[in-house]
């Protein structure tokens, strides 16, 4: 089949790289000019997670760019470390930059996947036998499906389901991120400050060469446009307005980020992730939220699942059935994960800024302390994969061992 992809970042390309094993001819477009190279750390935890890379080929890249961080410590308005975060709590079992994993992605299915960069698609016509779809600069071209594999904000679940609004669930908080010099010096570890409503962190990347800037805050429901960078900049400096510690210098250097994203930490909730020939895929369907630590693994999970349907199934609308049976109950468990997170990242009062600073203090010496990621990695492994390597056509890159997945067999 001819597959259009809307997203290049994550979900996407793991999609596509699968699509192409099973013979598909794979289209991607996504709306920035180029590769997006920023964003913050992700995690995959789990022998599902790590299982699927390894399938798909690049684990051993993942490996080679992992962040290799350390401890995250929480300061006060002086830099004084107050407590260190195990970095086991929120780097998995190999965490890498969001940028650089959309990169090794990309590089591995390039030579088969057509991109198409700066556009969009602006309309679905579905019929019986295929969508006509309409972009903001390309003709209007035909394919059998198409996926929205575009986010939080995506424009296909847009097109295809209706307005956002009655998907999205707004957790309180909005976060923005970007790089800029490592100019603490920061060595495998970052420092976070925390006030009533605010988190500031900063914390070193590329083997201490930059560093990201990272701001979570609590506030009702924000309005602005989406594409207004400007706006969302007067917004976070704005939010930041008088809070200590290096929460001034970073502002500064927001101004002149390349790379700066800002959203919303909300969650997608939908009854079905398919209409007709179109379906959801990754945070498009059912964003957990950045709280859970989860939306990446689950990504690249559902998109193995989603590729292998296609390909055992005698058409897609029994494939979409299939792959939503396999993945929601594990969508629904990372999703859960992320509840109640947001009150102890940044915490409401004084109070609470206290009580989650003495649990950090206290955390090396208390019994629990391994439960936390025991916890992430039990909800990151509670997925049994099918074995779909029969179906499989080609496999881009030359062949290479294969290895049964572990969990449930088709």
């Amino acid at each position: 089949m001819d597959i259009l992809i809307s997203g290049a970042g994550v979900a996407g390309p793991s999609l596509a790289l699968w699509l192409n094993r099973y013979g598909h001819r794979t289209t991607i477009v996504e709306r920035a000019p180029a590769l997006r190279e920023g964003g913050y750390a992700v995690d995959f935890r789990g022998e599902p997670h790590l299982t699927v890379l390894r399938e798909m080929g690049v684990l051993d890249a993942v490996e080679r760019a992992r962040t290799n961080m350390g401890a995250m410590w929480n300061v006060n308005a002086a830099g004084r470390k107050l407590a260190a975060m195990p970095a086991d709590l929120f780097a998995g079992d190999v965490e890498i930059l969001r940028g650089d994993l959309a990169r090794i992605l990309h590089d591995a299915t390039r030579t088969d996947t057509e991109y198409v960069f700066d556009d969009s698609v602006t309309s679905i016509d579905q019929d019986p036998d295929g969508v006509t779809v309409g972009f903001e600069r390309a003709a209007r071209r035909r394919f059998d499906l198409v996926v929205g594999a575009d986010g939080l904000h995506s424009t296909v679940r847009s097109l295809a389901f209706g307005p956002e609004s009655p998907y999205l669930k707004y957790l309180g908080l909005h976060c923005a991120v970007f790089t800029t010099d490592n100019y603490l010096g920061l060595d495998h570890t970052g420092h976070a400050y925390t006030t009533p409503g605010r988190m500031v962190a900063l914390y070193s990347a590329r083997e201490n060469t930059e560093a990201k800037a990272v701001f979570w805050f609590g506030s009702p429901v924000l309005d602005y446009d989406r594409r207004d960078v400007g706006r969302q900049r007067e917004l976070l400096a704005a939010a930041y307005e008088g809070v200590g510690w290096e929460a001034g210098e970073l502002i500064r250097r927001m101004w002149r980020a390349e790379d700066f994203y800002f959203d919303s930490i909300s969650q997608v909730r939908m009854e079905s992730w398919s209409r007709g020939r179109v379906v959801l895929l990754g945070d498009a369907a059912a964003c957990p939220s950045p709280l859970s630590g989860m939306g990446t693994g689950l990504a690249v999970v559902s998109a193995y699942v989603l590729a292998g349907e296609l390909a055992a199934a005698p058409d897609h609308r029994t494939a979409f059935a299939a792959y939503e049976r396999e993945v929601r109950d594990y969508a629904e468990g990372c999703r859960r994960s992320a509840e109640g997170v947001a009150g102890f990242m940044v915490p409401e009062n004084r109070f609470m800024a206290w009580f989650v600073n003495q649990n950090h203090r206290l955390l090396p010496y208390l019994p629990w302390k391994g439960l936390m990621a025991k916890s992430a990695r039990k909800t990151a492994s509670a997925i049994g994969l099918k074995d779909y390597t029969g179906f499989e056509v080609t496999r881009p890159g030359g062949p290479a061992p294969r290895r049964r997945p572990s969990g449930r067999a088709s």
